[in-house]
């Protein structure tokens, strides 16, 4: 959207977990030994790490935390290939970082995702569509007991509808202009039906029930530069794959596979 994508590079691990040394038993991000070993994924262009570990521990031999990849909304790690260090893996930093520091490179810095007008009412939105959503769903899914799965459904729903509400008066989530809310909100929306209504059983009612969420996702996925971030095959690797105390046999769903790019009808809100 910003127009990076010549500027920032992207490099694709794996989908699965692997043992990422010898000398222990931790499951990693690895990345793959060729572009042909695994599709969508590619080996690390810059210090032939082998795993994301590795990339941690280059920058910090002394690092004892968690090895996050941008394979989730949570977790993603920015890369200084001069310096050869980490400079963030906190999305919601990245994301801000990405919208206002690197204008003077970007194709499309007249983009402003988080506006100063809009600053305390995208906050404000990011708060509830958080705890409601993005992590509404993983409460969901790791939920052990009725009570607790019972509440995060009910939470979840209701700021589901609470988005629909607001979308039925307005183009997108915080005003009739794209911001930083909706890239937040579109990362959780568009794994919803394929992934965390059958692997988190967020199943009371699936997005596209919803006419002005699921056209919503749509016009979120047909702004330039955003279908390419989607691989929905390996999202579905990763999720079905890797937790398998959900999961234990990995057995991933065939369907829906659902078509992002149909017409939507969203422009009744642009004028």
């Amino acid at each position: 959207m910003k127009g990076l994508d010549k500027a920032i590079g992207f490099t694709s691990v794996k989908p699965k977990w692997e043992r990422t040394k010898e000398t222990d038993e931790h499951m990693g991000w690895a990345f793959p030994a060729s572009k042909t070993e695994e599709p969508g994924a590619e080996p690390d262009p810059l210090n032939g790490a082998k795993s994301i570990r590795e990339l941690y521990e280059l920058a910090s031999k002394s690092y004892t935390g968690k090895y996050t990849v941008p394979v989730c909304y949570q977790d993603e790690v920015l890369w200084d290939k001069k310096l050869k260090t980490i400079v963030n893996n906190e999305s919601s930093e990245i994301i801000r970082m990405f919208n206002s520091e690197f204008n003077d490179i970007a194709e499309n810095a007249a983009l402003d995702l988080y506006p100063p007008h809009l600053q305390a009412q995208i906050d404000e939105t990011n708060e509830w569509i958080y705890h409601g959503i993005n992590n509404g769903v993983y409460k969901c899914g790791f939920a052990r007991k009725q009570g607790p799965y019972d509440e995060a459904v009910k939470q979840l729903y209701e700021a589901l509808d609470k988005c629909e509400e607001i979308l039925g008066t307005q183009r997108y989530i915080c005003g009739n202009s794209v911001c930083e809310a909706d890239i937040r909100l579109f990362v959780t929306l568009i794994r919803f039906d394929e992934v965390y209504a059958i692997h988190f059983k967020c199943n009371k009612k699936l997005i596209r029930e919803y006419p002005n969420l699921f056209n919503y996702i749509k016009d979120i996925f047909q702004i330039p530069g955003v279908s390419s971030t989607v691989n929905m095959e390996l999202i579905k690797r990763n999720y079905y794959g890797n937790l398998t105390t959900i999961n234990p046999i990995g057995i991933i769903p065939v369907g829906p596979g659902i078509d992002y790019s149909s017409p939507h009808d969203r422009e009744k809100f642009s004028a």
